[in-house]
């Protein structure tokens, strides 16, 4: 299973991409749960999910300096 794309993030809206965050965060909080009871079967997804929330995290991020600079520049 390949790593999610960037880019697909970026056409997320704000709500959406807080949304995703959500989600994202939940999953890898149930695949611990799975883990400490044994019951895991599939540990790869613990790499794809850290991978994908930072991703989310990241474009968040992005979208907030966007936003300061904007701004600071009106000023």
């Amino acid at each position: 299973m390949p790593f999610p794309k960037i880019e697909e993030v970026r056409d997320l809206s704000d709500d959406e991409l807080v949304a995703e965050i959500v989600k994202t965060k939940r999953e890898l909080f149930n695949l611990r749960m799975l883990k400490a009871t044994g019951r895991l079967e599939q540990p790869h997804l613990f790499k794809h999910n850290r991978h994908r929330l930072a991703q989310l995290l990241t474009i968040e991020r992005e979208r907030e300096l966007k936003k300061k600079q904007k701004l600071l520049l009106k000023k």
